[in-house]
């Protein structure tokens, strides 16, 4: 039998697809699923301000507006007009009932997408993308909040972002320097040159790459953990330093999306080159070049980014201060950032963008390295670019089938293939997911059942807060290492005892984290955090008096440039020194230590717990993936799966209510609808 919520949305259904949908009816019935929580309450206030501004506005226009708003919200920076007239239910991934209610509401629109097409041109609310200035700017007369392209409608802010990123790749990617082959190559064979024992690939892509980024203003060195992309790109500021005219004038920058990402990235370099310091001796002064080199920085921060609004210090107009720019994580970079960063490098400067393009893509709309790298797994190189690397690195690039790729980025994109920390279980684990091989992941799953990888199906979320609490045997147990460091603290008020003690306790922290899907509900980042929190104050590993505690890790959720804190910096509630000091938050970025006020903080998180989007930019010893059941299974993908999995470094373990949940992950690879990827082709 039939609830009465379901009847009168059946009624409903019924009575509309007998009569055509006045744009009245049509908002009315968009605020009806935005009440529902099928769109946002934005979603519909965006159909509702186009008929507010074109009052005879089309139903279609209508719909068409509060979906392209919806769609920005999960990423997309369009909506495919496409899609949305022949697999709806592909393209929202909605349940039952309001699959349903659009497909009544579309059966009450034009029928073709021609006529769909026609309909949107005639209205003043769209404009034709051919309208638009080429190279993405605005004209005084374009008003319009929506511009179609082709089948690919856009929110008129997106289609601008787009158009200027691929105006300023299309740029960079064709700009090349002059390279002395001869001492690139001698410089080349010294900085790779092979350890005793060392076994020498057939292809060493690293040293392609350095040649690769050598040549041009705009480079991509993609490739899963572990294979090696600080290690290279150090070698490339030493590469770089040792072939420039003048290399005491050369200005670096390091930057990433998050503190904690640009933090490792400074570190790891800065570690390659110690060790390439020792192997080349005096040959060059890597020590000069470290100093030189300066702090790494968010993209926020690098940017000038200024409070409660989008713009920034450092644009088109004020470039930035840098020859080289090294930016890790790019997978993270959404379309706006993308846009402005860009923009924002003075023309004679090398960007080089470092990343996984098989990761999670960036919260926000826009899949920019994943539309960059999308053909780099085959090489695709051309007949010029084959031949400079055969001048530069002594290596013969492998044939390819399927030929050159066009465009002269293309030439500039060299993926890293070999992972030299992944070879065990969790390697094997990852690849597995990455490639779409159910079998093989179960495979992995069934018979590593050991130290490294283990596979926990549990009804309840409890088991995953028994592992943050005690871990499992032969990983790391779960939190107890950052909770004994805690008991530790020392007496007195020697700030320099406080400072190594705080290092310690936020050290410990880091070697564990529990990892989820989503946010909401048991099996969400906000059910685990206040589960975890509990059980650690029923065992009296915390106390808690107030929204701030000793011992309280916290997630930063806005940027607070004025701090020196960004959103998605995570740090320790921690007492000053002294017997009365103050609760302050402290914070670890590579070797520095620093605090902020608490009270001085009013976005934050608890952060026992943290979506994998979250996660990116950062490594845990043993990390503990939470994945729910499969009623929510739009946000489970193969991604998502892969990009959780290798935030581990010596052990993982899965926990899911269902042996299932993570299969349909894997068969599920995330789209981002964009119209980047031709856009770059001209």
């Amino acid at each position: 039998m039939k609830s009465r919520k379901d009847a009168n949305t059946l009624d409903w259904i019924e009575a509309m697809e007998r009569e055509p949908l006045p744009a009245d009816e049509l908002l009315a019935e968009l605020l009806r699923w935005a009440r529902a929580g099928w769109l946002r309450h934005l979603d519909g206030a965006v159909a509702r301000f186009a008929l507010e501004l074109e009052p005879g506005a089309h139903p279609l226009v209508l719909l068409c507006g509060a979906l392209v708003a919806h769609m920005e919200s999960r990423g997309h920076s369009c909506l495919l007009l496409e899609e949305l007239h022949e697999r709806p239910d592909e393209l929202l991934s909605w349940s039952a009932e309001p699959r349903e209610a659009l497909r009544a509401v579309l059966q009450r629109l034009p029928g073709e997408l021609p006529a769909w097409l026609d309909t949107l041109r005639g209205c003043a609310l769209v404009q034709d993308a051919e309208a638009v200035d080429g190279h993405g700017e605005e004209a005084d007369s374009d008003t319009a909040p929506l511009v179609l392209c082709g089948t690919r409608l856009y929110l008129r802010r997106y289609w601008h972002y787009e158009q200027r990123v691929a105006a300023q790749v299309r740029l960079r990617g064709a700009l090349r320097e002059a390279v002395d082959t001869a001492s690139a190559r001698a410089w080349l064979e010294r900085l790779f040159a092979a350890e005793a024992g060392q076994r020498t690939p057939k292809t060493d892509w690293q040293k392609v790459a350095c040649a690769v980024a050598l040549r041009g203003r705009l480079s991509v060195i993609t490739g899963g953990p572990g294979t090696g992309k600080t290690y290279t790109v150090a070698r490339l500021l030493a590469l770089l330093l040792a072939t420039a005219p003048h290399p005491e004038r050369l200005r670096i920058a390091l930057a990433a999306p998050t503190g904690k990402a640009a933090a490792r990235l400074k570190q790891s370099i800065e570690g390659s080159l110690q060790a390439l310091a020792g192997r080349i001796g005096d040959a060059l002064d890597l020590a000069a070049l470290t100093a030189r080199i300066g702090a790494a920085r968010t993209l926020h921060g690098l940017l000038g980014g200024r409070p409660d609004t989008r713009r920034f210090a450092f644009d088109a107009s004020h470039p930035l201060d840098v020859d080289v720019l090294i930016v890790d994580e790019a997978s993270m970079i959404h379309l706006e950032m993308m846009a402005a960063l860009l923009e924002a490098l003075p023309e004679t400067a090398r960007v080089v963008l470092l990343g996984d393009k098989d990761q999670l893509a960036s919260v926000e709309a826009g899949a920019v390295l994943g539309d960059l790298c999308g053909d780099a797994d085959p090489g695709g190189y051309d007949a010029e670019c084959r031949a400079y690397v055969q001048a530069t690195c002594g290596t013969q690039l492998p044939e390819d089938d399927g030929g050159a790729r066009s465009g002269a980025l293309a030439q500039q994109i060299v993926m890293l293939r070999e992972s030299r920390r992944f070879g065990g279980p969790i390697g094997k684990l990852a690849l597995a997911v990455n490639q779409g091989k159910v079998a093989a992941a179960q495979r992995v799953l069934r018979d590593a059942q050991g130290a490294e990888v283990h596979w926990l199906e549990a009804a309840s979320p409890q088991a995953v807060v028994r592992l943050a609490l005690e871990g499992r045997p032969g990983a790391p147990g779960g939190y107890a290492a950052y909770l004994q460091a805690l008991r530790e603290r020392p007496q007195g008020e020697d700030e320099g005892a406080h400072a190594e003690w705080a290092t310690r306790v936020l050290t410990a922290f880091e070697r564990f984290r529990v990892l989820c899907a989503v946010r909401e509900g048991d099996w969400g980042v906000e059910g685990f955090n206040l589960a975890i929190e509990a059980a650690l104050l029923r065992a009296g590993w915390l106390r808690k008096t107030g929204e701030w505690y000793e011992g309280r890790p916290v997630m930063v959720t806005r940027n607070q440039p004025a701090l020196g804190v960004f959103n998605g910096d995570i740090g320790i509630v921690l007492r000053a020194p002294g017997a009365r000091g103050a609760l302050r938050v402290y914070l670890l970025e590579g070797p520095q230590l620093r605090s902020v006020l608490a009270s001085r903080l009013a976005d934050v998180a608890t952060a026992f717990a943290l979506t994998v989007h979250k996660s990116q930019g950062s490594e845990f010893e043993h990390t503990v993936l939470a994945l729910p059941d499969q009623g929510s299974s739009q946000v489970l993908t193969r991604e998502l799966a892969y990009t959780g999995i290798t935030r581990a470094r010596t052990a993982f373990t899965l926990v899911s209510p269902q042996p299932g949940v993570l299969a349909a992950a894997i068969e599920r690879k995330t789209k981002r609808a964009s119209g980047l990827r031709e856009a770059l082709a001209g």
